[in-house]
């Protein structure tokens, strides 16, 4: 997995790097075939903001969130992003599986 982050009207210090990290490995567990992830933090005014970009094999899951706090933004973030991924990752599960429909012969 590739990860890349950055920082708009901020500094990226090593804490929020290992903490990002940290919380970007729970989307490594659930699914293996992750390329690279991009992850943007933003500081508005008052609002501090969390963008991450997960590129899969097939599919490129975005999300964003937005918090009081920038820990806050980052745990609502991985969040919203590990229902994504295990909601992608049981629709490829069901897909290659085959949709076997029970269909009740027809009376004549």
């Amino acid at each position: 997995m590739n990860l890349q982050i950055s920082g708009h009207h901020l500094e990226i210090t090593p804490a929020i790097h290992a903490y990002v990290t940290g919380k970007l490995e729970r989307v490594t567990r659930h699914f293996d075939n992750v390329i690279d992830v991009n992850v943007i933090l933003s500081v508005d005014k008052l609002k501090q903001k969390a963008e991450v970009t997960v590129h899969l094999s097939g599919k490129d899951v975005f999300v964003e969130a937005i918090e009081d706090d920038l820990y806050a933004a980052i745990d609502s973030l991985s969040d919203k992003l590990d229902r994504q991924i295990q909601k992608y990752k049981q629709k490829v599960q069901d897909h290659h599986r085959g949709s076997k429909i029970n269909v009740a012969p027809e009376s004549e």
